[in-house]
């Protein structure tokens, strides 16, 4: 069954009594159809209730319809391991509370649990007891058990269980996770199935109803009934028949697991790619220009810094990079390119961009047109837009961190201080910011840990032009000295007009308003800003005139410079529209 446009699975279950008079498992799945597919994933669960307990069947039904239910109600920033901690321990608790009520070994409300949470491109594993979890690999083609049997022997044929829900107050889970691939088939079942049929011949049942699970999943049963089963009868299958979009917690998972490169010279290669030359080193991270040795494609590789290697929440940062970057799919944003190989080490991929940051084009530029500037400015705001549609601020927004290609097209690059409240990530304060040497940029809520969202883009981009039309900073080198935000409120804009006589007054006022300390004066959007900053606000022009009432040469010459200026950019406009 197609549950949306990114994530396909094929689902089927058969549940029996066999020969017993009652059936005491419980087998289900929960697949949701809208955005928690992607943020909780989907859920197979079988549980076994222990026949000798007085409760099993009511054991293992509790256990499949918690499980199921509660899980969605999680908050969905909680990693999948600790949002099944947080169901599973009150439900074993509870579980050996009510046996204690009706037996005083507490045995009556036990069973066995077998689950998996599908998520993104990883499997989550979570195990007590006897019944299993294989999987059918469609990489190796292996049909393998993932879960070991908590039993211990009595005898050759003769087994106990020594793990199981409800059976003590502690609780000793087995959880472990396995990486996706398009096609692999798990398959969940209790010990009326297994312990009497060969995994061959399980595996040979599946095959043999690749388009139909249901019916699969009945024929095992029949199967293990005519081998003479003494036991009740369950299984689920479940196939990926194409994965979603991976998230940060599932790369998170599978790439916390790699080692950190050694320092890459010309000549090394690393899993498919040549290293050509370094671009950059620092503290905390480097760049590298590499060739596919395939294709020949010349790209940028980013690897993690050896002195970090021992800081899980640098770690976490780096990985992180890679997840926003491989989210948004922008001409004005850089691309993360895909490894085409199993990485064997913690990196990632950029396109290369042939060109030079806007920092080094503004010092190679100094008359510089207004209509380049113009242009400029549509493309980073666009590139900054493609960000927020998918709740990312980039935080970090500055000259060197936008790229000018010959043609004057725009690439946006970085992602190391981006924050997406969508994920669970804490907010970066500003000392680290300080530390990448970002204070005359970033908005100067970061240093006392306030987050204020796409108006810190805002406050950078409003910086950036201000600087791109004058050559100087809105508040010159006044932020170094402040230490409180009363200091920061206290400090005092410098129109740009003081630097340039022919930015207009309207224009100048939307700078001011872009890069106000307070952002509650600041603009709301990105777009409302734009508006502003290339079509003539009369408001603006009308509180100056008020606020002074002089007639004098100088309001003359701003007033021309206006209408000059909103002719030049409104031609632009005009131009580019053809």
């Amino acid at each position: 069954m197609e549950l949306n446009h990114s994530f396909k699975t094929t689902v089927g279950v058969c549940t029996s009594a066999g020969i017993k008079p009652v059936n005491e498992d419980a087998v289900g799945f929960s697949i949701p159809e809208d955005h928690l597919l992607n943020t909780k994933g989907a859920v197979a669960v079988v549980a076994d209730g222990v026949s000798t307990a007085e409760a099993g069947k009511e054991a293992a039904e509790r256990c499949v319809s918690t499980v199921l239910s509660d899980y969605y109600t999680t908050p969905e920033t909680w990693s999948v391991k600790h949002a099944v901690q947080k169901i599973l321990t009150p439900l074993n608790r509870k579980l050996y509370n009510l046996g204690n009520e009706i037996h005083d070994e507490a045995r009556g409300y036990i069973t066995t649990l077998s689950f998996l949470v599908v998520k993104s491109h990883l499997a989550y594993l979570f195990h007590i007891g006897d019944s299993r979890i294989y999987c059918l690999s469609a990489e190796t083609g292996e049909f393998t058990q993932l879960t070991r049997d908590h039993t211990a022997g009595i005898s050759k044929d003769e087994n106990y269980l020594i793990r199981a829900m409800g059976m003590d107050t502690s609780l000793n889970v087995d959880a472990s996770v396995v990486t996706l691939h398009q096609g692999d088939i798990f398959f969940l079942s209790t010990d009326g199935i297994h312990d009497f049929m060969p995994e061959s011949e399980i595996r040979q049942l599946i095959e043999a109803h690749p388009d139909d699970y249901d019916a699969a999943c009945r024929a095992i049963v029949d199967a293990a009934s005519q081998a003479k089963s003494s036991d009740n009868l369950s299984c689920c299958l479940l196939r990926i028949d194409q994965l979603g979009l991976e998230n940060i917690e599932d790369l998170n998972e599978r790439l916390t697991r790699l080692p950190f490169p050694p320092e890459l010279r010309p000549g090394l290669k690393i899993d498919g790619y040549e290293v050509l030359k370094e671009m950059y080193a620092s503290e905390r991270s480097q760049l590298y220009l590499v060739k596919d040795m395939d294709s020949g494609e010349v790209l940028v590789m980013k690897t993690p810094s050896q002195n970090y290697s021992d800081d899980p929440a640098y770690t976490e940062r780096f990985i992180m990079e890679e997840w926003i970057g491989s989210r948004v799919d922008h001409p004005n944003v850089v691309k993360v390119i895909p490894p085409k190989n199993e990485r064997k080490f913690l990196y990632y991929l950029m396109e290369m961009v042939e060109g030079e940051t806007l920092e080094k084009w503004m010092e190679e530029n100094p008359d510089r047109r207004p209509r380049d500037m113009i242009k400029l400015v549509d493309q980073i705001s666009l590139g900054m837009e493609a960000l927020h549609e998918k709740e990312t601020v980039h935080q970090d927004l500055k000259p060197s961190n936008i790229m000018i290609t010959p043609d004057l097209q725009v690439k946006i690059v970085d992602f190391g201080s981006v924050y997406a409240p969508g994920i669970h990530e804490i907010f970066t304060p500003m000392e680290r910011e300080m530390a990448l040497g970002t204070l005359d940029y970033a908005d100067p809520s970061y240093r006392f840990q306030i987050n204020t969202g796409i108006k810190g883009d805002i406050y950078s981009l409003g910086v950036i032009v201000y600087e791109m039309f004058t050559d100087f900073l809105p508040y010159g080198t006044k932020l170094e000295k402040c230490s409180s935000r009363e200091d920061f409120l206290r400090l005092q804009y410098t129109p740009g007009y003081h630097h340039k006589d022919i930015i207009p007054l309207w224009f100048d006022r939307t700078l001011e308003k872009a890069v106000a300390i307070d952002p509650e004066m600041r603009y709301d959007s990105l777009k409302d800003f734009l508006h502003d900053l290339k079509t003539p606000n009369i408001e603006y022009l009308k509180e100056d005139v008020q606020q002074g009432g002089k007639r004098d040469t100088l309001l003359l010459w701003k007033m021309l410079s206006f209408v000059l200026f909103g002719l030049l950019v409104m031609s632009l406009l005009v131009s580019s529209t053809k």
